[in-house]
């Protein structure tokens, strides 16, 4: 498995990329394919996962709300590492980029998840997108 950083302006696989995020987060939810799409998301920090040319995970760092979004991984390769490493790739670029927070906003069933990768709640339980969502952040490089 290849982790690259993807220029949605310039790269053909950010198609793929949208094709995987509307299969995870917006089909299950009944949602038109036209609504995976964030705004400002062309000048975000986007990490993929490829194996043999296929997207398998796709994650993005919104600068202007300092909000990793829209984690998708393939449901047949789930819990096989792949999120976890897309969050440390995102975590080590963004390090390198100078922002020492992230936060994110968690759907209730994948809360353990960012947990385990040091993400701690703060707030609430929302509802966002017809889901039960927590924030929740994480400082980066000692910070």
């Amino acid at each position: 498995m290849e982790l690259d950083i993807l220029d949605p302006r310039a790269d053909a696989r950010y198609e793929l990329v949208l094709d995987l995020r509307y299969r995870v987060l917006r089909e299950p939810l009944g949602m038109a394919r036209c609504q995976v799409t964030i705004a400002g998301e062309l000048d975000a920090l986007h990490v993929v996962a490829t194996e043999g040319g296929a997207v398998v995970g796709t994650v993005l760092f919104d600068f202007a709300t300092g909000r990793l979004r829209a984690m998708a991984v393939d449901p047949s390769r789930q819990r096989a590492g792949i999120g976890a490493r897309l969050v440390r790739r995102l975590e080590e670029a963004l390090a390198l980029r100078g922002v020492r927070e992230v936060t994110l906003h968690a759907r209730a069933d994948v809360i353990g998840f960012y947990e385990h990768l040091g993400y701690a709640i703060r707030g609430a339980p929302f509802v966002e997108i017809g889901l039960q969502h927590r924030t929740m952040g994480k400082a980066l490089g000692g910070a």
